[in-house]
């Protein structure tokens, strides 16, 4: 469960860059939409354009997601040197990519990939940083940069013959890695394919089973996430011939003034409709998750985990990006995620039953301008029914998530096992009298470091039991995660709350979490300065 945790805690570290940017895509796409913005979102006009060039730097973290990941995990799961193993994983990540490059530029064929074909779609093709790949997603991305991490944390140290000694370190890590991404790549080069045409072969059977097809549809679009193998589900019915010949995105969009006019049931006139409504799942099973973990919660965390957890719905509902949210929970606890797919699909089916069609595989800015604006004053009824559908179904997610998170003690973002009694029992007067060698030395380290993370590190350090206690330190956005040699050296929770300013010190056995606060990255690297001082 530690190492569970760990995970978990490290996964937070890419993931705080998404709501940032969902927000920016969310917003430049709805200043570039003309159904909102009239005439001056011309695309020959220079408001468009300008919001083109936001909108391109919008996409950034998730554009090149498989690199964020490669270069998060190693940073909070690290035991030494952490930005020697960012460097380790991003070279490892690099020449897996390129063998398989290689493997199938030779023998494509033989693997039953056409290696020839353009990236995207449904080639089963992408290109990371200049290399044509297969599309592996954040799934080989986060296997890999794992696999380099064990290796740094097990070889970095070690030692080498004199006559060899510079290839200790880091280029030993990578060196191991080198051979060992060799039989990886073939083995990706075989399996992978043959997952994704799996996958693609659903497709004629999801569009010929009518409301068991939908509900299909969504929950596989859904659960698929992780493995990047949700685009073989959505590509040809969104911009392919699965359903409509150009897509049914174009093909809505082409038709929207002869909708806009229809007095009937949308689903009469556009009866392939049923699919692409995975943007009600972003908007309303968004809002229920994201209140689920805000309740259940420590009340003392509510404030921070609130903060994060806004920015994160916020993308999901308004940008229809989903990772910031679904990524605090995916792989902590996956039977949430499973669950997340089945409740989304079910709402979806039971609002498509009720007449609802339409392109809504985005978020709210992109529903309302391609959905509701246009054809609300003859279709007010089905999006009526849609919102009714939505609201109850953020209840049952509401519910049913709380329920399971209390039920199975679930580690989410705010649920620390933090026992404040201490602080009502003492004053920090009377704990001061009963600690003054304490804090005799921590004053000499507020005098010895004008920085406030440097002082905040000294005494933790100290209250950890010194240098020589400590076994590994990492840490998640909030905490300092460090493993000791002796638990017995570490001072009491208000040693670390009234000298060192922490919000509470979590324990168990030889597993210690100083829960620092946002600033725990610059903590943790004066701890880090300090520990190599030591050696």
């Amino acid at each position: 469960m530690n190492a569970i945790r760990r995970f978990g805690s490290a996964m937070i570290v890419p993931v705080l860059l998404f709501p940032f940017f969902g927000i920016v895509v969310g917003v430049a796409t709805l200043f570039k939409n003309e159904a909102v913005m009239g005439e001056l979102a011309n695309p020959d006009g220079l408001w468009y354009q300008i919001w083109t060039l936001i909108e391109n730097g919008g996409w950034t973290v998730f554009n090149q997601m498989e690199l964020v990941f490669v270069i998060g995990l190693p940073i909070s799961l690290a035991k030494k040197a952490p930005g020697r193993a960012v460097l380790s994983s991003v070279m490892g990540y690099l020449m897996f990519n390129y063998f398989i490059n290689g493997i199938l530029t030779i023998w494509g064929p033989a693997f039953g990939v056409d290696f020839a074909s353009e990236v995207g779609g449904t080639s089963g093709l992408k290109e990371i940083v200049g290399i044509k790949t297969l599309d592996t997603n954040i799934i080989g991305a986060i296997f890999i940069s794992a696999l380099v991490i064990w290796l740094h944390n097990r070889y970095y140290e070690k030692k080498l013959p004199e006559s060899i000694g510079i290839f200790q370190g880091g280029p030993f890590v990578v060196m191991i890695s080198f051979f060992l991404m060799i039989p990886l790549a073939f083995l990706t080069s075989w399996i992978w394919p043959m997952v994704q045409n799996g996958i693609a072969s659903l497709q004629d059977f999801l569009v010929s089973s009518s409301y068991i097809g939908v509900w299909l549809f969504h929950f596989l679009e859904r659960i698929l996430i992780p493995t990047g193998l949700h685009h073989f589900i959505y590509t040809p019915f969104e911009y392919g011939p699965a359903v409509v010949d150009g897509g049914m995105k174009s093909y809505w969009i082409s038709h929207l003034t002869e909708y806009s006019q229809f007095t009937g049931a949308l689903n009469d006139i556009f009866p392939g409709g049923g699919f692409l409504l995975q943007g009600n799942i972003k908007m309303f099973g968004s809002i229920g998750i994201a209140l689920a973990l805000y309740h259940t919660a420590k009340p003392e965390k509510r404030k921070k985990v609130g903060a994060l957890l806004f920015a994160a719905a916020l993308t999901a509902v308004f940008a229809g990006i989903t990772e910031p949210l679904e990524f605090t929970f995916l792989f902590i606890a996956p039977y949430l995620f499973a669950l997340h797919a089945v409740l989304g699909a079910t709402m979806v089916t039971i609002m498509h039953g009720f007449g609802l069609v339409g392109n809504m595989g985005g978020g709210l800015i992109e529903i309302a301008a391609t959905n509701w604006v246009p054809l609300m004053g003859n279709h007010w009824g089905v999006y009526m029914v849609q919102f009714i559908i939505g609201i109850i179904f953020i209840v049952i997610y509401y519910y049913t998530f709380k329920f399971l998170i209390l039920k199975f003690d679930i580690p989410m973002p705010g649920r620390e096992k933090d026992d404040n009694s201490e602080t009502k029992l003492y004053t920090k007067q009377d704990y001061k009298a009963s600690k003054s060698g304490s804090e005799n030395d921590v004053a000499h380290a507020e005098q010895k470091y004008n920085n406030e993370y440097e002082r905040k590190a000294a005494i933790y350090l100290q209250g950890l039991g010194g240098a020589e206690n400590i076994e590994d330190v990492t840490n998640c956005a909030t905490r300092l995660r460090v493993t000791v040699y002796d638990p017995n050296k570490v001072e009491d929770d208000m040693y670390f709350k009234e000298y060192g300013e922490a919000h509470g010190v979590v324990r168990n056995n030889k597993s210690i979490q100083v829960i620092v606060g946002l600033s725990v990255p610059q903590v943790r690297d004066s701890i880090d300065t300090f520990l190599n001082q030591k050696q």
